[in-house]
């Protein structure tokens, strides 16, 4: 006897079962996809980490290290300069940056939604800009009293530590520090100190310029490139996005 031969509708059952099996393993492939596409397509993340947070992190950091130093420098010598110790950069960036954190811990949204989300960001750009230019004339300032301090010399008095430039030069200013127990304070301890605050404050003037890049990327990113004249084509065309 001859072997049974399949009928023509069991062929086409296992036809149609095989393809459901087929399209449901690339239904889960696509799916896994859009996830692992959404994941990398998420806007205030980069490498698997938010990147703006760090941002927001790295400013707290600064302003605080900043305005602890400030004020150390305030006790070594009350004779110090409000521009020389600048604790006003850390104070306002410790605020900047605790808004930061508001915002891309608590209620980040790339388009705003909301008033409310539109203001707090604004104020974020806003303090960051200012934080910019705040650290970039604390720079200047202690700087340039460095720079003043390389040709020091220095002498002490019974109550505080004259320093000179010239000290040939009978008319030359003297620069008096106040409350130092000798000059070798003002020669190395006042000088280490200007330099961390030339250094911090340069860092957290570019961490503000990148806060400020992200603020407008974020809010900004797709540009019009303008109406451009085409004879050929019709004058009601959209604007190209680039």
């Amino acid at each position: 006897m001859g072997a049974e031969q399949p009928s023509g509708g069991e062929e086409r059952g296992k036809g149609a079962e095989a393809a459901r099996r087929q399209g449901g393993a690339a239904g889960e492939k696509g799916k896994a996809g859009r996830g692992d596409g959404d994941g990398d397509g998420d806007p205030h993340k980069c490498c698997g980490c938010r990147f703006p947070l760090l941002v927001a992190l790295a400013q707290l950091l600064l302003a605080i290290t900043i305005t602890v130093l400030a004020f150390i420098m305030m006790t070594l010598s009350s004779s110090l300069p409000t521009r020389d110790t600048p604790y006003w950069v850390g104070i306002i960036m410790c605020v900047a940056a605790l808004l930061g954190l508001y915002i891309f811990c608590v209620t980040y949204e790339v388009d705003e939604q909301t008033v409310r989300h539109f203001i707090v960001k604004l104020v974020y750009f806003l303090l960051c800009t200012l934080g910019l230019i705040l650290s970039i004339s604390a720079v200047a300032f202690a700087g340039n009293h460095l720079n003043q301090m390389a040709s020091f010399s220095c002498h002490m008095e019974p109550d505080h530590c004259a320093c000179v430039q010239d000290p040939e030069d009978e008319i030359a200013r003297a620069f008096l520090y106040r409350h130092v127990s000798d000059c070798e304070v003002v020669t190395a301890t006042v000088k280490l100190f200007l330099l961390l605050q030339v250094v911090l404050n340069l860092v957290l003037a570019l961490v503000c310029l990148l806060g400020c890049y992200l603020m407008w990327k974020h809010r900004y990113q797709v540009f019009f490139s303008g109406l451009h004249f085409h004879p050929f084509k019709s004058p009601t065309q959209k604007p190209q996005k680039v």
